[in-house]
């Protein structure tokens, strides 16, 4: 953020009004209804998820007017709590973990007077084996050693080298995360002075990126590169002998994308995953007290005190544009309603933003075909399953019938090596959604009371690779999805919830009969209920064709679009996919310098 908008954002929040006790303003699940007619915002948001709120919030906080739009019923996009899916339980639909949060955020926002709540959890993760043995991994530094031990004593000396690693690349990205890209611009509009200052600003952005690279030092260059650029397989090839410590490590690498561990790039995706923090540990993921929908009610509130107006059911039809002089109006709803402002941010991923919502004769062909062709694959099925009892893993010798070490953080099911998971992906590649899936299995009623009934529990699975079309079928025929057995080609398969139930019953014997009730969400039902293109869960990939300078095409990184006032302020915009707020904090920081140049 310049030092001019930080300025404006400062005194916007000195000077903004409270929020009156009223419905609205006290329970952000139950926002306002209809906008006041004919009223001219300053800015308009379209989609409440978390990033959409975060842009609105800081705007509003520089005293701007502004208006939310979500097209649900609830808010939170994909950060959502929902409790009529099982009667009594109360599950995290889609996002269920927290870590990526920006920290200036966190404080900004003041999300923890809103009621946000963090459960870190440790252990952190657990790989349980069919051989009898398991790992399990935390913040501990001394379990860390131990357990890693039981396998292998040199990766258990080389683990805390390698945390440090990935620890120093974080810190060099994250002056990048916090930043807009610098994308140079030749606007016909700018005077030589006004040339001149871009360039200038633009170059401190490098200025300061180098300092950070010349404080790493060569040699630390050539390794994050070789992170970037390569297989997670290589880099943890290259650290580590022991096949479980890879494979679970390398569950970070590939979740939530359509590539396998030996994907060049899939670094990138392994060290993304650590970049976060809960309580100033790197790299730590938590919980949140009452689901990831929390974490969006406690930005709603901040946004509301602000001054935000969010509306839900309103449905954004399109984004209105004057032909003659290029710049947005305001946007159109499915009702008719319209609602008037020069300027638009987009929470809703590039496709549905340009293709379904922004009309292609005010859009260059080239912009236009850049965000068409930009990959939205989807590997990825969130089951949420409610359970009358907690899972019993045959490898640990004792029962927890009230939750043991292996149950606070991450299960990974089906993940004992990395050519388990590569086969799973080539699999998926193909069209067939894998037969041993990978699954990460997560348990968070364990620490948090509040989302299940006394002795009963609510389990995310986050599964992989589940393509988006299949060759052979389709996930709206109910006997793909759940029946006993389907016939796929000249074999028969079980259907994907029971293939799924019947691998974790081979670690947690009788898992499947504890079931009570379950939500499944395929790539293209992700697509259907949540506005993800194609499934994609980072609203596109995030692969380094897809990154930086690249997000989310070439010559438009920086939040703006080729229309004068739209901005882009989600996930598909830089840095991407995660509950990580940096894209609607960053768009909202352009906006206000632009909204500055305006004067």
């Amino acid at each position: 953020m310049s030092p001019a908008a930080r300025r404006l954002l400062l005194a916007g929040a000195a000077r903004r009004r409270r929020f009156s006790t009223d419905s609205a303003a006290s329970d952000p699940s139950r926002p306002s209804q209809q906008l006041p007619k004919g009223k001219r915002w300053d800015a308009v948001v379209i989609g409440g998820g978390h990033n959409g709120l975060v842009a609105a919030a800081y705007l509003a906080r520089a005293g701007r007017s502004v208006a939310v739009l979500e097209r649900r019923g609830i808010l939170g996009g994909a950060a959502v709590s929902e409790s009529d899916l099982v009667p009594g339980f109360r599950f995290s639909r889609c996002s269920y973990l927290l870590s990526l949060l920006r920290p200036a955020i966190l404080r900004d926002l003041e999300l923890e007077r809103h009621g946000l709540k963090l459960l870190p959890r440790s252990p952190s993760s657990f790989t349980p084996c069919l051989d009898g043995r398991y790992l399990l991994l935390g913040p501990d530094a001394e379990l860390n050693f131990s357990e890693i031990s039981k396998f292998s004593r040199k990766d258990a000396e080389a683990y805390p080298r390698y945390e440090e690693k990935l620890e120093q690349f974080c810190k060099l990205m994250d002056f990048v995360i916090d930043s807009a890209p610098p994308e140079l611009r030749q606007e016909v509009h700018f005077s030589m002075v006004d040339r001149m200052k871009h360039r200038v600003e633009k170059s401190a952005f490098w200025g300061h990126l180098f300092r950070h690279v010349m404080q790493q030092g060569q040699a630390n260059m050539v390794e994050f590169l070789d992170l970037l650029l390569s297989p997670a397989s290589k880099i943890l090839n290259t650290w580590f002998e022991s096949e479980i410590l890879k494979a679970t490590l390398a569950t970070d690498a590939v979740i939530g994308a359509m590539a396998g561990v030996h994907t060049p790039g899939s670094g990138y995706v392994l060290l993304h995953h650590v970049m976060g923090e809960t309580g100033g540990q790197r790299g730590v993921w938590a919980y949140v007290e009452g689901g990831m929908g929390s974490v969006s009610s406690a930005i709603s509130k901040a946004a509301l005190e602000a001054g935000v107006q969010i509306v839900t059911n309103a449905e954004v039809f399109q984004v209105m544009v004057n032909k003659t002089s290029g710049m947005v109006k305001g946007v159109a709803l499915a009702d008719g309603t319209v609602v008037h402002s020069p300027v638009v941010l987009s929470n809703a991923t590039p496709y549905k933003t340009f293709v379904d919502l922004v009309p292609s004769s005010v859009l260059p062909e080239d912009f236009l075909c850049a965000i068409k062709a930009a990959d939205y694959s989807s590997a990825t099925t969130k089951i949420n399953v409610a359970v009358d009892r907690l899972p019993q893993f045959q490898c640990c010798k004792d029962s927890n019938p009230e939750g043991g070490p292996e149950h606070m953080g991450t299960i990974h099911i089906g993940s004992e090596s990395m050519e388990e998971i590569d086969l799973a992906y080539r699999e998926a590649a193909g069209g067939i959604s894998s037969k041993r899936p990978v699954i990460e299995m997560t348990i968070p009623s364990v620490l948090d009371k509040t989302i299940s009934p006394p002795g009963q529990h609510v389990i995310n699975l986050f599964v992989q690779y589940t393509p988006y079309k299949l060759s052979e079928g389709s996930w709206q025929d109910s006997n793909v999805r759940a029946s006993v057995t389907i016939l796929m080609g000249t074999n028969f398969q079980k259907a994907f919830v029971e293939r799924c139930f019947s691998l974790i019953d081979e670690y947690a014997p009788g898992f499947s009969s504890s079931v009570v009730g379950y939500d499944m969400l395929t790539p293209p039902d992700l697509e259907r209920e949540f506005g993800l293109t194609g499934g994609n869960i980072f609203h596109g990939a995030m692969g380094l064709d897809s990154l930086f300078l690249m997000r989310p095409a070439k010559g438009w990184s920086d939040y703006r679009t080729p229309v004068k006032g739209l901005y882009l302020c989600g996930s598909g915009a830089h840095p991407g996919g995660g509950v990580m707020g940096a894209p609607g904090r960053n768009a909202a920081s352009i906006v206000l310098e632009d909204l500055m140049k305006a004067k």
